[in-house]
């Protein structure tokens, strides 16, 4: 089981970014899929949660109405597009999934800053 997430870096407060996470290893469309994130000093956060049907999301309040997470079960993919970033959005951004035991991504890097 592999998770592989993309599309971090810099970005000026009131930007955009979508993040990727390539998913192997395992029945990809039979799974929920999560986005975390780890601001610096601070513990992991979930940020949202998509079903394994893709027709249900969950998200943190911080990030309702923001963000917003898709997948598309033909590539082995879950994406997080996040719109008005601020400096609070500053984070390291993981992908999980629970299979059998909690698979984590190896983490992309968001920056959020003038």
């Amino acid at each position: 089981v592999q998770l592989v997430e993309s599309g971090g870096g810099l970005v000026q407060p009131g930007g955009s970014l979508r993040l990727s996470c390539a998913a192997s290893g395992f029945p990809f469309s039979r799974y929920a899929m999560n986005w975390y994130r780890q601001p610096p000093g601070k513990g992991r956060e979930l940020v949202g949660t998509s079903t394994s049907a893709g027709g249900n999301t969950k998200y943190a309040d911080s990030v309702k109405g923001r963000f917003t997470i898709s997948r598309d079960n033909a590539k082995n993919t879950v994406y997080l597009q996040m719109n008005s970033l601020t400096p609070e959005d500053t984070a390291v951004y993981y992908c999980n999934v629970v299979v059998g035991k909690n698979v984590w991504g190896q983490g992309t890097q968001v920056t959020v800053s003038s």
